[in-house]
């Protein structure tokens, strides 16, 4: 049985759906904080187990039987290290074969403050001793086309990365690259694999993709980390996320999201989605919510 954490977020349903095309769906399990929201899951046809984070009490019960694991790392910034050893001494205490971990791109190495938790978890999944694969995943698409809408209405698209390149791909490239090392067959236990995007390109090159897709005038605010960490609490995100965030462009800035390995391609047999594609995505005769 293969188990994945977090299922009803946009990336573990996207690993579901991904899973389920290789494997059936009678092997699949989604864990999830709250089986009452899982209806679209369940009839996907997969087994659904509650598995909360922060009640270590339902980790294990949800982990009977689980041979392979998908851990996608939480989204409770500072709160995440022990969340995610609840999981690996549940995973541990149920015997799992093999741990999957959603990783960031360069953690060991990577200057970025968004990387501290990530490495806390890589090193206590190394210290258990559960066989694991480590995914470090490269920025989402997503991260950028979810404003999409904004960035037309205001014509302006902000950040502290000056000319520094982002190998982003869309969150369904990364779904897609778990599932196939959840359902290989191989022994993968051991492996690191650095995850990004074919291409790269710069905000200054976005914001001319935008222009050019949507016929509207768009230009890049290039701004300092303190700067954007402003702009960022002005429209709306808490200060202490907004300082992470300001911080990871500022990383941009010196190539901490560049990586041109081609692994995600390879892993998933398939040219990563270009961020031209994303936008032309979102891009209609209307703009549309890209945030999905």
């Amino acid at each position: 049985m293969i188990a994945v954490t977090g299922a009803n977020g946009q990336l573990g349903r996207l690993v579901i759906e991904s899973l389920i095309e290789q494997v059936p769906a009678t092997e699949v399990v989604a864990l999830v904080r709250n089986v009452n929201d899982a209806n679209e899951l369940a009839a996907l046809g997969v087994e659904i187990r509650e598995a909360d984070y922060d009640k270590p009490d339902t980790l294990a019960k949800a982990l009977q039987g689980i041979n392979k694991l998908l851990l996608i790392s939480s989204n409770a910034v500072g709160q995440r290290v022990p969340q995610h050893q609840a999981v690996v001494d549940a995973a541990k205490e149920e015997g799992v074969n093999l741990l999957v971990y959603t990783s960031i791109l360069k953690a060991q190495q990577s200057p970025m403050k968004m990387a501290q938790e990530h490495v806390a978890t890589e090193d206590y999944i190394q210290q258990s001793g559960v066989p694991a694969v480590i995914l470090r995943n490269g920025w989402y698409s997503e991260n950028y086309t979810g404003s999409i809408k904004d960035v037309v209405q205001y014509g302006v698209v902000a950040g502290a990365s000056a000319d520094g390149r982002i190998s982003s791909a869309d969150r369904k490239d990364y779904a897609e690259a778990a599932a196939a090392v959840l359902a290989s067959k191989d022994d993968l236990s051991g492996n690191v694999y650095e995850l990004a995007g074919d291409a790269s390109f710069s905000l200054s090159e976005y914001a001319q993709e935008i222009a050019r897709q949507s016929g509207k005038e768009v230009t890049f605010n290039s701004m300092n980390d303190t700067e954007y960490q402003g702009f960022l609490v002005s429209v709306g995100l808490p200060e202490g996320f907004a300082a992470l965030l300001a911080d990871s462009d500022l990383n941009a800035r010196d190539g901490w999201l560049f990586d041109d390995s081609g692994t995600l391609s390879k892993l998933i047999g398939r040219p990563t989605t270009s961020i031209q594609q994303s936008i032309k995505g979102c891009i209609k005769d209307s703009i549309q919510d890209c945030t999905q």
